[in-house]
């Protein structure tokens, strides 16, 4: 099967022990009027074409999956783990891990409500679907996504495109201790064993062999590096522009011979509104 109809049927009804649902329409209770909340867009997604891996067109409609077991939410996002660590770098067993830890494998309250499987929040600059969920405060606002693959997608994009994530990559991408360690160095839990219940669960598991066969396809810690260049991340090659009053996205994909989809990847935009003052990441031409 191949990664576009693997992909494919991911947003299909007809997966062993999954089943569809019509999208969950959000209705913001009156105890949230004083919370900055994002500008909704219009979250069907278009397939990401610039992407060696791009995912498939969004559907539209809210699809529920339901998992028997570990085992079984492993076996469905095995291959979509893969593919993130070809395409942007993140070792596929910290990818599969957090997902299962996070979502409580596929069945947490915030998993089943929204598709967010890694827990990421909304963020400024989110112009996506959303819902509340409490965490460490009551009634955070997190990202809400038509299909949980979605949130695959977006957990790389949020690994790769903030600075403070940057470091990983200097690790081999088959060194899933180290990743795991410095997750949380970085901030991304503030759970402080969070480390070792990655490393508990992927050895559990064994994950890693998910790592070892993306390795022996020939994928690379030079070649990651050069892709998570060209997304901008701990290059002393890529330069940051300052927005002025006039500019638009297009007119500053043309001034440095990129794209708009580059541009919005590597600023982690979803939208393709700008603001005076605002800093933005252009790609050396050298990685065009």
């Amino acid at each position: 099967m191949t990664k576009h109809i693997f992909l494919a049927a991911l947003l299909g009804v007809f997966l062993i022990g999954c089943k569809a649902k019509h999208k969950v329409t959000y209705s913001k209770p009156a105890t949230e009027t004083a919370k900055t909340i994002p500008k909704k867009s219009n979250t069907k997604r278009t397939a990401d074409k610039a992407t060696r891996y791009p995912m498939p067109e969004d559907t539209g409609k809210f699809v529920r999956l339901e998992f028997s077991s570990i085992q079984a939410y492993i076996e469905v996002f095995s291959e979509v783990a893969q593919m993130e660590m070809k395409e942007y770098g993140i070792p596929a067993s910290i990818t599969l891990a957090q997902g299962l830890l996070e979502s409580g494998f596929g069945k947490g309250a915030l998993a089943r409500k929204t598709n967010n499987h890694f827990g990421i929040k909304c963020h400024t600059g989110w112009q996506g679907d959303y819902d509340f969920h409490d965490d460490d405060e009551k009634g955070e606002c997190f990202r809400k996504y038509n299909h949980p693959m979605y949130s695959y997608r977006d957990h790389s994009i949020f690994l790769t495109g903030r600075s403070r994530y940057a470091f990983l990559f200097n690790y081999r991408n088959t060194d899933y201790k180290k990743w795991a360690h410095g997750l949380r160095k970085a901030g991304y839990a503030t759970d402080k064993r969070y480390p070792q219940k990655l490393i508990s669960l992927i050895e559990k598991y064994g994950l890693s062999k998910f790592d070892e066969s993306v390795k022996n396809a020939g994928y690379s810690k030079k070649k990651e590096a050069i892709v998570e260049h060209k997304r901008g991340v701990a290059s002393k090659l890529n330069e940051v522009y300052v927005v002025k009053e006039g500019d638009t996205l297009y007119a500053i994909s043309r001034k440095y011979s990129v794209t708009v989809e580059d541009l919005k990847r590597w600023n982690y935009m979803y939208s393709d509104t700008i603001a005076v003052g605002q800093k933005l990441t252009v790609a050396s031409k050298k990685f065009n």
